[in-house]
């Protein structure tokens, strides 16, 4: 595990990075998780052995990066990934899960000349919008904080009025995304967390026409297992140029 610093007065961020042929495939975990999790890992070891480049890192505040979860807004960790983009020499596909894909996308919009193509896992731009109910924002605005319980963990999910307030700023399914790249969109229809049917919408506002959808009938959100992380491989084969 290495450190690089982004922007001051960002936190030291860890990561693993694969050596390899480029493009340098970068992993972009989902909210409050690491670069620990299930597909990240697999989707090194298939690197491993293709000799693919390949980066893997935490956000701010998670893992093992420096800083304070609740002190991070969208934001500040797409500005992260924009610190390990800049970091990398050469282009990058982004792969992102879940809240990853929104800042894939973002990450897209602000280094078109690096980013050579985008898979998303289950992503969730502007869910800062979609994701919470009426009740739920205003308790944010009024308290700064609200916690949900986790499906995921032991430990509640915390948000706060900072993050979803800069998630707000940083929505985007407004209109047309102007991304011209390849793009792989895998979605579960039986996700209780990202509706299938937003990701089929988030497929027509990306301005490619190099954009498909691959719907995982039986697929939860987290598409971890092993039928799952085959299909993620396969997606990630398909746009590496």
């Amino acid at each position: 595990m290495s450190i690089v610093t982004s922007q001051p007065p960002r936190p030291r961020l860890a990561y693993h990075h694969t050596p390899g042929r480029g493009p340098t495939i970068v992993f972009l975990p989902g909210y409050a998780s690491d670069m620990t999790g299930t597909k990240a890992v697999a989707l090194e070891g298939w690197a491993k052995e293709k000799g693919q480049a390949f980066l893997r890192f935490d956000y701010g505040g998670c893992g093992a990066s420096e800083g304070k979860f609740e002190d991070q807004s969208l934001a500040d960790w797409r500005d992260d990934a924009l610190a390990m983009v800049d970091h990398l020499d050469g282009p990058v596909v982004l792969v992102g899960s879940s809240m990853g894909g929104w800042i894939a996308l973002l990450v897209a919009l602000a280094r078109p000349d690096r980013v050579a193509a985008l898979v998303g896992i289950a992503p969730a731009p502007d869910f800062t919008d979609w994701g919470f109910s009426q009740d739920e924002k205003m308790y944010l605005l009024q308290h700064g904080r609200l916690e949900r319980a986790n499906p995921y963990g032991a430990q509640p999910t915390v948000y706060t009025r900072r993050f979803w307030q800069s998630g707000e700023a940083s929505r985007l399914m407004g209109g047309t995304i102007a991304f011209d790249g390849p793009v792989r969109l895998l979605q579960g229809q039986q996700d209780p967390d990202v509706p299938w049917h937003r990701t089929c919408a988030l497929a027509e506002l990306i301005r490619s026409p190099h954009v498909q959808t691959w719907l995982v009938k039986d697929g939860d959100h987290r598409l971890s297992r092993e039928d799952d992380i085959a299909l993620l491989i396969r997606a990630v084969e398909d746009v590496v140029p």
